[in-house]
């Protein structure tokens, strides 16, 4: 009934996609967390309406690591077709994608041909932790903003009691990390960090993740055509 009552003056939602997967000495959840608290923290007071977080996405990378399940690209795609056009056959016609996973950079595509489709409509995907304001805060910061290392370690993505090693690892190389299969990524990443430091100050992530916030917001308030 609320819904019904917003869609009287207002046709925006955000859709969280996001992954569970091993994020080294972080939560399995990492991904999920952040692209779904990101989105409240940014849509809470323009009032727009946020959706649970999809909690599954592509990442067969991690097929070694237990309780990293992935979809297939083809699953991922028609589930998001699924929901955007049961969204919009309900009167939503201004979609937000706040992803929260690099594997998932294929939804991207999708949003653009999705909005080819339904010219009356739109469909914008946004990965929050690579928007121009967060990178250059995480520069400013320092090097190495990688997968499940410093730049995924906030407060609410860290597991109690779970200690990671004290400074970091080096990074994983990449040109290897491209061209192997899950057994072959484990035995390259082992704990599942990138590399680089495993943590830094709260300050220091609480800047980033105000420019992520900032950046979400910013596209719901002028980001349509």
């Amino acid at each position: 009934m609320q819904l019904e009552r917003y869609l009287e003056s207002d046709d925006r939602i955000v859709v969280p996609l996001a992954s569970t997967e091993q994020h080294g000495y972080l939560s399995l959840g990492t991904d999920n967390i952040l692209a779904e608290r990101v989105s409240v923290e940014a849509a809470e007071p323009l009032g727009v309406p946020v959706l649970p977080v999809l909690p599954y996405g592509l990442t067969p990378a991690f097929g070694a690591y237990p309780g990293s399940p992935s979809l297939r690209l083809e699953t991922f795609v028609s589930l998001l077709r699924d929901v955007l056009d049961s969204l919009h056959a309900q009167g939503f016609r201004r979609f937000l994608l706040v992803n929260g996973h690099g594997g998932n950079i294929p939804a991207g595509a999708f949003a653009r041909e999705w909005t080819a489709d339904h010219p009356d409509a739109q469909a914008i995907f946004h990965s929050w932790f690579n928007g121009p304001k967060v990178l250059a805060v995480a520069d400013e910061i320092g090097p190495e903003y990688s997968h499940a290392n410093w730049g995924e370690s906030f407060p609410w993505t860290r597991v109690d009691g779970v200690e990671p090693p004290e400074g970091g690892k080096p990074m994983v190389d990449e040109a290897a990390y491209r061209a192997a299969g899950p057994k072959e990524v484990r035995e390259l990443i082992g704990d599942g960090s990138f590399g680089g430091l495993y943590q830094r100050a709260d300050d220091e992530m609480e800047r980033i993740w105000q420019a992520g916030v900032e950046e979400v917001r910013e596209l719901l308030e002028s980001g349509w055509r």
